[in-house]
């Protein structure tokens, strides 16, 4: 099946009671038993809730994977995928990651006795200095947010099972329509789904696709006990999102290849960051790895004072958090995104004040390349 086909055909596309075509809303708390333990596979919703389970069908089925979890943020997804470690293990992290999974890592899970690591994943040497005898996992990201560096993940697969490692990787830049890391051997898959795959401004959650059985019934011990599942209003509109990932994320990167080659020419410009580029240093490995190269670009304009100046000048981009949204969407991962990472780890990596993060929408590409050329003047 190809994949424009499985985002429509793909996990439980019907309801199974009635044949409706749209999964109906389950706006339920509890389900009636017929005895004590006899029921129709339904108790209480923050076990199992037939919303929340077609969304968890379909994203498994997207990712190739043995079993989807919907939670009510990414961050959620992160914290119960991380909480299948224990106190005392030691995880290796991609060093340029997202700000809120820095967070949860240095500020939350580090008070629970987890030990961790920020490296440079797109060297695997640098991962195998890394590991410690009690390191247990690697977390991956791969585009990274904010500078889109690619991560090799059938080496860094090839490491982990060596090691008996789980590999663990997010993969909300590149959504299951471009990239699947779980065929690439990862353990699990992470997403935030408020992203590209809701893809609409108009839902907060968070995936989690395991390939293994037996890992996904430790992670469903975790996602019920904590309890921060997806509602079913919330699973809907994901789902009704996903259906068309695959003509959002084309035209996505199309406005995006419009708009490096504008960034590129231009003089106020300094570095750009997107994996399509020929001198991006994983370009290739990119076009080896993944579909396409996403709708994610970075470039640098020198300071945070012509960082804000750009910013005020833009008309068809929106200074907001968030990304992946059929709107065209501008950020300063420094005061932003990244801000939860000290200014002297940001300036190690790269994410300078003068950085500016775009997620592309999909509005006319000429109209995007004008107003970012003349907010640059």
């Amino acid at each position: 099946m190809k994949r424009k086909t499985k985002l429509i055909h793909g996990g439980r596309p019907f309801d199974p009671h009635t044949g409706a075509v749209s999964v109906p809303i389950y706006q339920v708390s509890t389900y009636k038993q017929d005895d004590v333990g006899v029921h129709k596979g339904y108790e209480y919703s923050r076990t199992g809730n037939p919303t929340r389970d077609a969304l968890e069908a379909y994203i498994a089925d997207l990712e190739e994977g043995e079993r989807g979890f919907a939670f009510s943020s990414g961050m959620a997804a992160t914290h119960a995928v991380l909480s299948l470690l224990n106190a005392g293990d030691h995880l290796i992290v991609t060093d340029d990651v997202y700000g809120g999974t820095y967070r949860i890592v240095t500020k939350v899970l580090s008070r629970l006795g987890l030990e961790a690591d920020f490296v440079d994943t797109t060297d695997t040497d640098e991962i195998e200095n890394a590991l410690r005898p009690n390191t247990k996992a690697i977390f991956v990201e791969t585009p990274t947010n904010p500078l889109l560096k690619v991560t090799d993940l059938a080496a860094v697969s090839q490491l982990a099972k060596a090691k008996g490692l789980l590999l663990i990787v997010d993969n909300t830049f590149g959504t299951p329509y471009w990239q699947t890391p779980l065929t690439l051997g990862a353990d699990i898959v992470l997403h935030s789904a408020t992203k590209y795959l809701g893809g609409h401004s108009d839902v907060v959650a968070g995936l989690a696709v395991v390939a293994d059985g037996q890992v996904g019934e430790k992670l469903h011990f975790v996602q019920n006990a904590v309890g921060a599942v997806l509602g079913p209003q919330d699973s809907w509109l994901v789902m009704r999102g996903l259906k068309t990932l695959g003509l959002r994320m084309e035209a996505h990167e199309e406005n995006a290849r419009a708009i490096v080659a504008s960034l590129a020419v231009n003089p106020a410009v300094g570095r750009i960051y997107y994996p399509g580029l020929a001198d991006h240093p994983q370009h290739e490995l990119a076009k080896r790895q993944a579909r396409g190269f996403g709708g994610m670009i970075s470039f640098d304009v020198g300071s945070a004072e012509k960082a804000a100046e750009v910013i005020r000048r833009l008309n068809y981009f929106t200074l907001a958090e968030s990304l992946g949204a059929v709107e065209s969407l501008i950020s300063v991962p420094a005061r932003m995104t990244h801000a939860s990472i000290p200014k002297e780890r940001r300036e190690q990596l790269g994410i300078t004040d003068g950085l500016l993060r775009i997620s592309v929408g999909i509005e006319d590409a000429e109209d995007l390349v004008a107003d970012l050329e003349q907010a640059l003047r």
